[in-house]
């Protein structure tokens, strides 16, 4: 392996072969339905996740990887011959994953382990984790990988629409009633990152409407930008991911290549299914 290694968790979206091809490994987010518990990537996805939630008719909750599972990570990696290790987490005001990360460093007293709080969920830490990934294979010193991580946050544009509010109203984030006027009257809620979360930007009506704002956002954020990567993320929705790709590809210059994934459990129990969002890195 390289002598510079790769950890993310799996809050990065990024799918597993993607990974794999870079040499990155993802510390799983844990789903705790009652006394089970469910690893994302291991032996659970956004399908099985929201089939569980309908049966069951309540959510289960996340909690972030333990300063264990960091630790095991981090002695894989050295054991495999890694020198150092540059470790990009989901936003730490998202998710105690950052700390747990942090912590784990103390078990390696005298290895170079930097661990980079992203900011940012999904493609937004996994462009970053791949910026990392990228540097290193091109010859980067572990502080350039880490510099190429951290600079990739200012370039990152993301913007989402929900589908329904029925889930955010069975975590109690919404009250039932509203949640069920809004989903009568196909209100969608329009997503972005704001202080470091996922926020309501705004609400629109129908689902035609929900996507032209979702490609008029994107648009008006990148607008004088060249974007240079692209990936869109859905729940259970390929059919919106697609529709909002052949949008995007018929009114903006987006890469060929455009990266498709799962918002993964550890988010999407919060999104609910049907969620559809997009994110670009642009040089500017």
């Amino acid at each position: 392996m390289s002598k510079i290694s790769i950890i993310t968790d799996t809050d990065s979206s990024l799918p597993v072969e993607l990974a794999a091809k870079h040499n990155i490994y993802q510390v799983p987010i844990t789903i705790q339905f009652g006394d089970e518990s469910y690893e994302t990537g291991v032996n659970i996805n956004d399908k099985t996740l929201f089939e569980k939630i309908d049966a069951l008719g309540k959510l289960p909750t996340t909690a972030a990887p333990s300063p264990a599972a960091f630790k095991t990570a981090y002695e894989q990696d050295f054991a495999a011959g890694a020198e150092s290790i540059i470790c990009v987490v989901v936003g730490s005001k998202i998710s105690r994953t950052y700390d747990s990360a942090v912590t784990a460093c103390e078990e390696f007293p005298g290895k170079l382990i930097t661990v980079v709080d992203s900011e940012y969920l999904s493609l937004g830490q996994g462009f970053m984790t791949l910026a990392a990934a990228e540097a290193v294979a091109a010859g980067a010193t572990h502080e350039q990988a880490v510099q190429a991580a951290r600079d990739v946050l200012s370039h990152l544009h993301l913007f989402g629409s929900l589908t329904t509010l029925k889930y955010l109203a069975m975590g109690g984030r919404i009250g039932k009633f509203p949640a069920n006027m809004a989903n009568l009257f196909d209100i969608r809620p329009i997503m972005t990152m704001i202080d470091g979360k996922l926020g309501l930007l705004e609400k629109v009506r129908t689902h035609r409407m929900a996507m032209n704002r979702l490609v008029q956002l994107l648009e008006n954020s990148a607008r004088g930008k060249e974007i240079v990567k692209a990936g869109i993320v859905h729940v259970n929705n390929l059919e919106d991911a697609k529709l909002l790709e052949a949008r995007l590809r018929a009114d903006l210059p987006i890469p060929a290549e455009i990266l498709i994934s799962e918002f993964t459990p550890g988010l999407s129990v919060h999104g609910g299914t049907g969620l559809v969002a997009a994110v670009f890195v642009t040089k500017e």
